[in-house]
């Protein structure tokens, strides 16, 4: 139990303020701009320290303090460094106007309010309360809207927050530390640092969004004048980059939904006819008979080998064996002398089918004649009438 005395305070000044010989206790205390009273074990403020008329700067840090002693006679303050104490409330700070830095980290405080009169608070720092299991960081309305112009750098870090809508008015921040926390919508991030267009610092690391895809991307995207996040630097070439992707696909999701109401307002909901391209009706292939083809005598010559063949047949109608082979191959031996000017001879003798071929009055006529042999010895066998000698 240390309470502040007037022998505390003379010894927490720096050596360029020194007490002068000639000087009084009451002067040397009024002149006093800074005090350096950390780590003294400090459980209790009095009323000396409403002596020092004209102090900026006061360093309390690293005591026990259970809450902000009064200072209504230290209005001249801008500078407060109250850290880990065992503070529970803010409260005492509204005479202290010209206050621009407050530092409250490592307390046990559950609601940030009563400062709805520090219109010049700069800095806010109030990270890593001591608070009871399952209880958060809560911010009190109107402190937020009273501090929303002037507050220019926050540390919440470490507070068990899953959200960070309350600190949406704070547009005029450069600064924000959100790390160590439970925060997981990158909607909501995007919806309240996207307002923020000042800010130039951002750290979310140890919360749980920081493991979603290119969350690095993202969050670069959404503020647009960033620096530094999660203490690296951001290069103006990765930025100029990330923010031409995303006005690129910008751009074509505009396309889309102003097509989607096009379609939807003519053909009714949903429906893009309009932007179907036309059907073409293609010509499709003509139909062919698989399989392979051997060409054939033009029509008329056929009719003409034909109707002779029959005319044969009807002059000698006893032979009826011979007249089933001449008719299949009267048309050989009708057609083939006016063709190719030659004679064959169809032999079969023992099962074995010969064809000779007779006088050839050119090598023309012998390079038409010999395929033609070639496919009469691969006749069948029934087709020789029996056996002998047939001239075509």
């Amino acid at each position: 139990m240390v309470k502040l005395t007037l022998d505390l305070i003379a010894r927490g000044t720096s050596g360029y303020t020194k007490k002068k010989r000639d000087e009084s206790m009451q002067q040397y205390l009024k002149r006093l701009t800074h005090l350096y009273l950390e780590d003294r074990c400090i459980d209790e403020v009095g009323e000396d320290l409403s002596m020092c008329r004209n102090l900026t700067v006061l360093y309390l840090y690293d005591n026990q303090l259970l809450r902000i002693p009064t200072l209504h006679h230290n209005q001249h303050l801008t500078m407060l460094y109250l850290q880990n104490n065992d503070i529970h409330k803010i409260e005492n700070l509204s005479p202290l106007t010209r206050l621009t830095k407050l530092y409250l980290g490592g307390n046990c405080i559950t609601v940030i309010e009563g400062l709805d009169k520090l219109e010049n608070l700069q800095e806010l720092h109030i990270e890593n309360q001591r608070m009871p299991p399952g209880e958060k960081l809560l911010f009190d309305p109107r402190t937020m809207r009273a501090i929303s112009s002037s507050l220019q750098v926050l540390n919440i870090a470490g507070n068990n927050l899953d959200s960070i809508r309350d600190i949406e008015c704070l547009r005029n921040l450069y600064q924000l530390h959100a790390n160590d926390n439970l925060l997981t919508d990158m909607k909501e991030l995007a919806h309240v640092i996207g307002g923020m267009f000042r800010l130039w610092r951002l750290d979310l690391m140890g919360n749980p969004l920081c493991h979603k895809a290119k969350y690095r991307d993202r969050v670069i995207v959404m503020a647009k004048n960033i620096d530094v996040l999660d203490g690296k630097e951001i290069s103006e070439t990765s930025r100029r980059f990330l923010h031409n992707w995303h006005d690129a696909r910008e751009v074509q999701k505009k396309r889309r939904e102003e097509n989607l109401r096009k379609g939807s307002g003519e053909f009714g909901d949903g429906a893009l006819l309009r932007e179907l391209p036309p059907v073409k009706d293609h010509p499709r292939p003509p139909h062919k008979i698989p399989g392979y083809m051997m060409p054939g005598l033009p029509r008329k010559q056929f009719d003409e080998i034909l109707a002779r063949t029959n005319s044969n047949l009807a002059e000698d109608p006893v032979q009826t064996h011979s007249a089933s082979m001449k008719t299949r191959s009267g048309i050989l031996r009708s057609k083939l002398p006016d063709i190719f000017g030659t004679s064959l001879s169809i032999s079969l003798k023992r099962g074995s089918l010969s064809v000779d071929v007779g006088a050839v009055s050119s090598r023309a006529d012998l390079q038409r004649v010999l395929p033609l042999s070639r496919s009469l010895t691969r006749l069948p066998q029934h087709l020789s009438g029996g056996g002998g000698n047939h001239f075509l």
